[in-house]
């Protein structure tokens, strides 16, 4: 199931929310809560709820085996066994096949590939069951005494199958106790509803023009404008399909009284490469600086050392995305770019006007997504080819200008939304009203009129289409 459709819309959330704020006090609404995130996981892949569940024990036992035990051998062996078995449950189901296929192709051998589905959301939930164990370690967070509440952690649904990363000491404190206000509700709704129109009002028609020009069986028609065209677009609808869904997920966590850390701040409006990833997936970029980067020595050694330190965290990062070299290639893209950042300097990358800068920033991050968007090389090298100036059927044709005419205002909508014009013109407006100088009643009137009115055409776009992919589900 997913956020955005008429399924979740209309039936799976307002019976949730029903059932939840019908309990009578905290813990009961936690049960039911944890059940309804089980189902929401069981509704597309019942069997992997065990899978789910075994992760969910496993590092709920090291925790307190970690806290009992502090200091001695069997908390060594915990955080261990921890690290072993998740980051062993991840190489088994999400890349076995890619070492399997690769060692077949360097001996000869006909090793037969494992016919294993990958359980949808693996890679966020063990990041973040395995955070737990490694901070419990650590002494960052408390030990959590409560099954029921660290079930609750792992399989919220509105952030199991595709994020943000929420680590354990991001909600320790509310899983025990919190409350959800009028205003946080109505917050959490319109958020939600911001994030389910970028999915559905700009990443799926983006995405669906992108289909129609980088299908592999079409490729061999491929104009120059018309590679630039679907590229610029896939940026977009990579953008919008997954911090829609992160808007989706922290507004639906608002409703239930949860508090998730933003996970996009308006990438395209970077000037350099290193200000894109600080805000983009800023949860995972986070999470392997924590977790990788600062453990391998960070920035605390020499400069052959740091650069060691950055390329395993970025092929990591291509790596995280997906079993095949294209990602590990992706990942070494921006490695290369963060590398002559880094080795230049940001205060002379500074002195380059900002005019320069940002649709500079924009095209080396188009390009990388030619490597994401390909699993196959020869294909990359058809696009690669094409943006360049060499493409199969020439710069323009009568199907890419006709494209290019329909996507123009698709084009200005994508570019004002992932602006943040409109992010910074309602700060202006809450604090306004938080000044008193505009009524929260006057507040309130656009919020409910824009709420509606991106309900019905989310709704009328759902009913009236069949393309509605979401691309992080395989991840």
């Amino acid at each position: 199931m997913v956020f955005s459709s008429t399924v979740f819309l209309y039936l799976f959330l307002p019976t949730s929310l029903l059932l939840y704020f019908m309990m009578p006090g905290q813990r009961s609404k936690n049960i039911v809560l944890t059940m309804l995130s089980l189902v929401f996981y069981a509704w597309g892949e019942p069997l992997w709820v065990i899978l789910l569940l075994f992760s969910s024990i496993l590092d709920y036992t090291c925790g307190r085996i970690i806290h009992r035990f502090r200091g001695e051998k069997p908390a060594k062996s915990a955080i261990l066994c921890s690290v072993i078995i998740n980051l062993g449950l991840l190489a088994t189901f999400k890349y076995s096949g890619f070492f399997i296929s690769n060692i077949n192709a360097i001996t000869g051998l006909s090793l037969p590939l494992p016919g294993i589905s990958l359980p949808i959301g693996i890679s966020f939930y063990t990041f973040q069951t395995l955070s737990y164990s490694i901070d419990v370690h650590r002494g960052t967070v408390p030990v959590q005494r409560s099954f029921w509440n660290f079930l609750l952690f792992v399989s919220l649904f509105p952030q199991l199958i595709a994020g943000p990363i929420v680590r354990y000491s991001d909600v320790a404190t509310q899983l025990p106790a919190r409350k959800t206000t009028t205003e946080e509700f109505v917050l959490g709704i319109t958020r939600f509803l911001c994030g389910l129109s970028k999915k559905v009002l700009l990443a799926n028609y983006a995405g669906a023009v992108t289909e129609k020009f980088l299908n592999s069986g079409t490729l061999g028609s491929l104009t120059v404008s018309g590679a630039w065209l679907s590229m610029v677009l896939y940026a977009f609808h990579t953008y919008f399909d997954f911090s829609g869904y992160s808007d989706m997920a922290i507004g639906l966590g608002k409703m239930f009284g949860f508090s998730y850390p933003e996970n996009f701040d308006h990438p395209f409006m970077s000037k350099s490469i290193t200000e894109f990833w600080r805000r983009w997936h800023i949860s995972l970029g986070s999470y392997l600086r924590d977790y990788v980067y600062i453990p391998l020595g960070g920035n605390r050694r020499g400069i052959v050392m740091q650069i060691r330190n950055m390329l395993i965290v970025w092929a990591l990062t291509g790596f995280w995305h997906g079993a095949n070299w294209n990602y590990i290639l992706w990942g070494l893209w921006f490695f290369v770019f963060l590398l002559i950042e880094k080795l230049v300097g940001m205060e002379r990358l500074d002195k380059i006007p900002s005019y320069v800068r940002l649709p500079g920033t924009f095209i080396i991050v188009m390009f990388g997504w030619v490597f994401f968007y390909f699993e196959n090389m020869a294909d990359t090298a058809i696009v690669f080819s094409s943006l360049f100036g060499n493409a199969p059927a020439g710069f323009i044709n009568t199907e890419a200008r006709l494209a290019l005419i329909q996507s123009l205002p698709l084009l200005l909508l994508c570019g004002f939304a992932s602006s943040d014009f409109v992010a910074k013109f309602v700060k202006r407006f809450v604090t306004a009203m938080q000044k008193g100088a505009i009524s929260a009643a006057f507040f309130s009137i656009p919020t409910l009129v824009y709420n509606t009115v991106m309900l019905i055409l989310c709704t009328v776009s759902l009913m009236g289409s069949t393309y509605n992919p979401f691309i992080y589900f395989r991840f």
